[in-house]
């Protein structure tokens, strides 16, 4: 099969400008994460990510995880609500290196239903956190870490 010429640039554009793409994607949404994902205290991160703001318990957020996770690496969690217009979820690990583990920005019109995995180090708090409107809810539950763990 010949290539022809018209054939031969439209996919050496198609494929220069995926490249570009990729990579300014890479490069920029790098620096965003970076902000948020990084190594320091739960205290310093709830500081930064939340400063001066009153975060109210809720018990309109559900959380369904294992009371003891028998490996750290891989620990399930289900997250609903019934709290109106939330706009972001956020999920902590108390003493995980890096807090966050996970930030989700959801429309206000939905009602929420995440499911995740991520790592514990050790037995901790899973903190989840709910902006709705100028509001922050947070429901809490501790996770006894038996072996494993993203400390090794």
């Amino acid at each position: 099969m010949q290539i022809r010429r018209r054939q031969f640039i439209k996919n050496l554009v198609t494929a220069s400008v995926s490249i570009a793409l990729f990579t300014f994607s890479k490069i920029s949404f790098g620096k965003w994460l970076l902000a948020d994902f990084k190594h320091r205290s739960i205290e310093k991160t709830l500081q930064e990510l939340f400063p001066d703001k009153v975060i109210k318990k809720s018990r309109k957020i559900k959380l369904k995880l294992p009371k003891t996770a028998e490996n750290g690496n891989v620990v399930p969690i289900t997250i609903t609500s019934t709290i109106d217009n939330i706009e972001s979820v956020y999920i902590l690990s108390e003493k995980n290196p890096v807090p966050l583990v996970a930030k989700f920005t959801l429309d206000h019109s939905l009602e929420p239903y995440i499911g995740a995995r991520f790592k514990m180090q050790e037995t901790c708090d899973v903190i989840v956190i709910v902006k709705a409107g100028e509001e922050y809810f947070q429901a809490r539950q501790k996770v006894k870490v038996t072996i494993g763990g993203c400390g090794g």
